[in-house]
């Protein structure tokens, strides 16, 4: 008998399934959301490379058909900036977790940021280190319990978004597990945008950081993102007050102003083939 063909058939590894992760994760719905864009936009998919640290998230390398690479603890992005380099013309997407990209990889986020290099960094958010047992991150929100933080954190979270924003990345956005049709679009703008690009993907991890917080179900935990997010031109009109405990999502930097790092580099290329020094 013959299949109707999914979207997902050509992009998916067949014989890595079925994927690993936790029943009710929301790395699924962010995988889905990439593999959507992707096709969406049309790319050619041997000129997509996908990167991955070290981490829940990089499980999705390893589940995509796609070229890829799965990378040392915190270096995907240096990994993605050698190939982009290398390779210009390829889609360079950047799947990483708050922990391997805000932590250890935190100064390679900066740089990447700062040198606005065409890259699409898509970071998973669950706030925990979902892989290595839950403990706290520099995302986890102050007062939450984790494995690291039995009598609730006391560290001030990373607005990944803000430091995304602070650092110079030209096209910045959040979105959530829930939101996932923004959250697709979200993606696929930052592989359009000819710069750095950065979105945060908001995920739940039920069998540690929502089990540890009492949460609930998974369902539970994807429906939470309805109640507390707010799309940012609605936040805009909002006071300090009525923003308290709420996350802002949508699209927070869309900007051409700064060059794209590897057109400046074959330029200055050219310039010094041509002999021209100064």
């Amino acid at each position: 008998m013959g299949g109707v063909e999914h979207i997902f058939d050509k992009y998916l590894r067949q014989d890595k399934l079925p994927q690993m992760w936790c029943p009710g994760c929301g790395n699924g719905i962010v995988l889905q959301a990439i593999i959507r864009a992707v096709d969406e936009l049309g790319l050619e998919q041997d000129k997509v490379v996908v990167v991955a640290g070290v981490g829940c998230s990089g499980r999705a390398n390893g589940y995509t058909d796609f070229c890829g690479v799965h990378t040392n603890h915190g270096r995907a992005l240096a990994y993605a900036t050698g190939i982009k380099m290398q390779k210009p013309e390829l889609n360079v997407i950047v799947v990483t977790g708050d922990g391997d990209c805000t932590s250890i990889g935190g100064n390679h986020f900066i740089h990447a940021c700062r040198r606005n290099i065409d890259l699409t960094a898509v970071v998973f958010n669950n706030s925990n280190y979902g892989m290595t047992g839950g403990q706290y991150s520099p995302t986890t929100p102050d007062g939450v319990y984790t494995k690291t933080t039995v009598y609730g954190n006391i560290d001030p979270a990373f607005d990944i978004c803000d430091l995304a924003r602070g650092s110079g990345a030209t096209f910045v956005a959040r979105s959530t597990a829930y939101h996932a049709v923004q959250l697709k679009n979200e993606i696929a703008r930052g592989i359009g945008h000819k710069g750095f690009s950065v979105v945060e993907a908001m995920c739940d991890c039920p069998s540690l950081y929502g089990r540890i917080n009492r949460l609930g179900t998974p369902a539970d935990m994807i429906s939470r993102w309805k109640d507390v997010c707010v799309q940012r031109k609605q936040a805009d009109k909002m006071s300090a007050g009525e923003l308290r405990g709420k996350i802002v999502i949508g699209e927070f930097v869309n900007s051409d102003a700064r060059p794209e790092y590897t057109r400046m580099y074959a330029a200055l290329r050219e310039r010094a083939a041509r002999g021209e020094t100064v």
